[in-house]
């Protein structure tokens, strides 16, 4: 067992850390950069926390966000998410030394905006700092908590959170090695779209330098929208969508219970998305959709990677028990509800399970996805993971969510192995992630990600087995989907059928 004097110490804007050492790393989990949103503050903008005069022991996790427990993750949810005591919003540290001024890459989770911790063993930061970055991981609010529109509570707090985490990293990671001037913010799923969100987001201009979002979703939503999703959810409960109503509730049981499809008359396409929340084009915390604000000339000064894997929805597929059960019916719906013109056309070959699954996948990840990189105003680069999840022996293709470890390097543990294999991890695997990390390491030293910029021959990295950089593989589906900017979605009146607006 080490000696006590042997652990590092770091001093924080807040009081001292000690974190632990672990091979030639120092590493530090559970600092707090705000104070533990309960009591008064559960549904608050967060605020800054309390500092502290003894060194604060930081060798292990804070508690996570309070959430339902996720199937995907190895972490359970906390025994009583209201506890009161260090709080959820903390961060963790990877570096090399605590001296140095190395490029830092901060990590936004996914889950749904519903679920998700930096808990996660797959999100261990250990082999990218190995490769001169410091890493950057935290917590952030998530389902009722963070993204429940609630009459009393500023929306979006999930992401207030996520611009909290960055303030702090801008106030203390020199104290960790790193130069606050040089952050890159990188993020998958739900975590991709808080980066989307951020690049829009006035508060959060001037936190960081580049970024990298990996599956953005196309999924967000007006208040008017929000606030009948959570007057919907609270109702089933007994009480209602109020800061006061919901004050000692918890309501992951309702969350757990909704049925976003029973909906649809009222929620239009967003019933056919996979999580009750998303961020909430407010006009305030976040002024516009991120398309639009890129559009606008937003963060035309922040560098973008953005992408997407081949088979985003066949995951979701398998999660809903639909591979090989998809009817003629079912894919009727959801080009009615979810489909520009010409899509059965475009692919007149297709099978209804494979149509339905094309539609989703663009719908909600790939189309905004690569969007984004085409209405970015500054330098943005495009890649597309074609990889097929060995671990599933085919049935997942390049599913949603199996570039992760490899980003990470993390190819062993339980998650890992739900989409990779057994280990230890093939040569292959170890190589391309090897690439990966190259690239998005690479990319936060600001010498670029090692392929040429998104153009109008829609140049693309595409990852596979043999990575090669050619033009857009989906342009098909882009050509469908010309025109279309993911536009707020709003609450339709259930009469008419005709969405709702603010006036």
């Amino acid at each position: 067992m080490e000696a006590e004097t042997e652990r590092p110490v770091a001093q924080t804007a807040h009081g001292r850390v000690r974190g632990g050492t672990e091979g030639t790393l120092a590493v530090f989990r559970g600092i707090p950069f705000a104070a533990a949103p309960v009591g008064e503050l559960r549904f608050a903008a967060p605020q800054p926390p309390r500092s502290w005069e003894n060194v604060l022991d930081a060798e292990d996790f804070g508690p996570i966000p309070a959430q339902a427990e996720v199937p995907s993750s190895a972490v359970a949810p906390p025994p009583n998410p209201f506890d009161d005591g260090r709080g959820c919003l903390t961060a963790n540290v990877w570096t090399a030394e605590l001296s140095g001024n190395r490029p830092v890459m901060v990590w936004i989770y996914g889950g749904g905006y519903l679920a998700g911790s930096a808990a996660d063993p797959g999100y261990d930061g250990a082999v990218l700092a190995g490769e001169g970055v410091v890493v950057v991981t935290f917590n952030y609010r998530v389902g009722v908590e963070g993204f429940g529109q609630l009459a009393g509570a500023p929306a979006n707090r999930g992401l207030l959170d996520q611009v909290a985490a960055l303030e702090w990293v801008r106030e203390n990671v020199a104290a960790f090695g790193g130069d606050p001037r040089q952050v890159t913010v990188f993020g998958q799923s739900a975590g991709a779209g808080g980066v989307a969100a951020l690049l829009a987001m006035p508060s959060a201009a001037g936190l960081f330098r580049r970024a990298i979002a990996q599956s953005v979703p196309g999924t967000f939503v007006s208040p008017e929208l929000a606030a009948d999703v959570m007057a919907t959810i609270a109702a089933s409960a007994g009480t209602t969508a109020t800061v006061e109503g919901l004050r000692d509730l918890s309501l992951v049981a309702a969350v757990d219970a909704l049925d976003l499809r029973e909906h649809a008359d009222r929620w239009g396409a967003f019933a056919y998305g996979v999580t009750p929340f998303s961020p909430v084009v407010d006009g305030d915390v976040l002024p516009a959709t991120p398309w639009q604000a890129l559009r606008d000339g937003a963060s035309r000064d922040v560098e973008l990677i953005v992408g997407h894997t081949r088979d985003e929805f066949r995951k979701m597929l398998a999660g809903r028990g639909l591979l090989g059960r998809v009817t003629e019916e079912m894919t009727a719906d959801a080009l009615v509800a979810l489909a520009p013109e010409g899509y059965r056309a475009a692919f007149p070959e297709a099978t209804p399970e494979q149509l339905y699954e094309t539609l989703h996948s663009d719908w909600l990840f790939r189309m905004p996805s690569a969007n984004l990189a085409r209405e970015h105003t500054g330098r943005s680069y495009l890649y597309e993971f074609v990889l097929e999840a060995p671990g599933s022996g085919g049935v997942l293709g390049a599913c949603h969510g199996v570039d992760v470890a490899l980003t990470f390097g993390n190819l062993t543990g339980p998650l890992a192995e739900k989409m990779l294999g057994p280990p230890p991890p093939n040569a292959e695997l170890a190589a391309l992630s090897a690439a990966m990390r190259a690239a998005w390491t690479g990319f936060a030293r600001g010498e670029g990600p090692g392929w040429g910029e998104f153009d109008a021959a829609g140049t693309t990295w595409v990852i596979g087995a043999d990575p090669i950089v050619r033009s857009y593989p989906e342009q098909l589906s882009a050509n469908l989907w010309a025109g279309h900017d993911f536009p707020c979605l709003p609450l339709r009146s259930p009469a008419s059928g005709r969405e709702r607006t603010t006036s």
